[in-house]
């Protein structure tokens, strides 16, 4: 039995300009870790036999009708714009349109060297790569707009970082790898004919109903606002959100050193190149907003009308605060079991949360736990939880319907880091039990879960994970 992909690609039909066409370097020894047969069926894709895939997603074999390259794009990177990025360690081998009608890019990631590998050696080892393929299904089964993990194969190649790693792939998916960053190099370099191609090709693509470029621009900061609250709702940290980080279509993207809160505070950072606090959890909408400003100056460039332009830009820009501030209300009021809107409401969430960090307490075990004792177990002084609850539930007397805290907006399992770290120290010994299990768990975030209470347990003391790494 063969892989069979049924490849329809629209990318790599646009002039060369746009990326460079490279194929996956070959690794030495392939062997499969993990395909998911769930997204593969999506797809349409039929599986192979086990080595024909190993072959396949570790770069070795081209798939039939796959046209594979590497996509150019430049970027802010911790507020500095850097002129040339681009896919520097992975292949872009084309696209699918699934069975829900959508299109989607199917992309080795660790494949090798390409043209904008600025002196790396375009792999990736092990740890990043199940560390994505866990977090970014894991985003998927919370319904949180993201990139997804199609399969991971281990190379039998040692990659050196901090020391010697066994190498890897990641095959992603992503309805498209646009990012900010992908219209920045045009418009810096003035291309504005390119910059144009790029416009209607993101409009064709992700967002028809736009007109021009400022159309496009409300449409990328609405996906925007939406799938930053979302983050912020579970405590999720991005951890480095540069422009070229940032995809049009409103996705999670580029899973580096990002890490879900254990203990809550609004300023937790985990990134350890990111010195500044910069991409901070609470930072988070404001980086959104410098984002998008930027996108806004690249897409103004091939507008005739400059002045008109920028007032319009402006005008999209200056009301993305506002949008998500209401899209978190929405997600915190869910939170607390809240179906209406009251003015109180924002001191109401708030309040929770600065008790929160005051006590110390776990972001998610204690939104799980609203409305049984097991919440104010989670303060270090517990009665400073009893003054907000009772605040809590004379609101929710005014709530005809309140919400069950427990279903869709709080979940019980997240990837917690330090169980992330014990999964890729056993996988870095050929142990992959705790992989797969983590896997089946977080598939269903918001079940409880008979023999995994281990998982929603925050760390101890000398299990905690103070920074995470890039991996690149």
């Amino acid at each position: 039995m063969t892989l069979t992909i049924p490849f329809d690609n629209s990318y790599a039909r646009l002039p060369n300009a746009f990326f460079a066409r490279q194929s996956p370097v070959p690794v030495r020894a392939p062997k499969m870790i993990v395909f998911n047969d769930d997204l593969a069926r999506l797809l349409r894709i039929s599986p192979g036999d086990v080595q024909d895939m190993a072959q396949a997603f570790a770069g070795n074999s081209i798939p039939e009708g796959a046209e594979p390259i590497a996509q150019l794009y430049s970027g802010h990177q911790f507020g500095q714009y850097n002129p040339q990025l681009g896919d520097g360690r992975a292949v872009l081998l084309g696209e699918t349109v699934g069975t829900d009608g959508m299109r989607r890019d199917i992309q080795l990631k660790g494949s090798g060297p390409t043209p904008f590998s600025r002196r790396g050696d375009g792999r990736a080892w092990l740890g990043p790569v199940l560390r994505e393929y866990v977090v970014s299904e894991a985003m998927h089964a919370l319904g949180i707009p993201t990139t997804r993990a199609l399969a991971a194969a281990e190379t039998g190649e040692t990659v050196f970082r901090e020391g010697p790693m066994p190498g890897a792939v990641l095959t992603r998916v992503a309805t498209s790898h646009l990012r900010v960053g992908t219209f920045q190099v045009f418009a810096a370099r003035g291309q504005l004919d390119s910059l144009k191609r790029l416009t209607d090709y993101a409009i064709t693509r992700h967002y028809p109903e736009a007109e021009g470029p400022m159309g496009l621009l409300r449409s990328v900061r609405d996906a925007q606002a939406s799938l930053i609250a979302q983050w912020m709702s579970v405590g999720f940290i991005h951890g480095v959100m540069n422009t070229d980080n940032c995809s049009i279509a409103g996705e999670t993207i580029d899973y580096g050193p990002c890490a879900f809160m254990d203990t809550y505070h609004p300023n937790t950072v985990f990134s350890s190149i990111d010195q500044m606090g910069r991409y901070a959890y609470s930072n988070q909408p404001d980086i959104a907003v410098w984002n998008l400003a930027q996108l806004a100056t690249s897409l103004i460039q091939q507008v005739d009308d400059k002045e008109a332009a920028v007032e319009e830009a402006t005008e999209i820009v200056h009301a993305m605060p506002d949008m998500l501030q209401q899209n978190w209300l929405t997600r915190f009021r869910a939170k607390i079991g809240l179906t209406t809107a009251e003015d109180g409401d924002l001191e109401l969430i708030t309040g929770l949360l600065k008790r929160m960090a005051e006590g110390q307490a776990d972001f998610t075990n204690t939104f799980r736990a609203l409305g049984s004792d097991a919440a104010r177990d989670q303060f270090l002084d517990p009665a400073a939880f009893d003054g907000w609850e009772e605040s809590w539930r004379a609101r929710l007397e005014r709530e005809a319907t309140p919400l069950d805290v427990t279903t869709a907006a709080n979940p019980t399992f997240i990837p917690r880091n330090h169980r992330i770290e014990q999964m890729i120290q056993a996988a870095v010994k050929g142990d992959y039990a705790l992989f797969h299990r983590l896997s089946a768990v977080l598939a269903r975030p918001y079940d409880e879960q008979a023999g995994a209470a281990d998982l929603k347990r925050p760390p101890a003391k000398n299990e905690v994970v103070h920074a995470t790494f890039c991996g690149t």
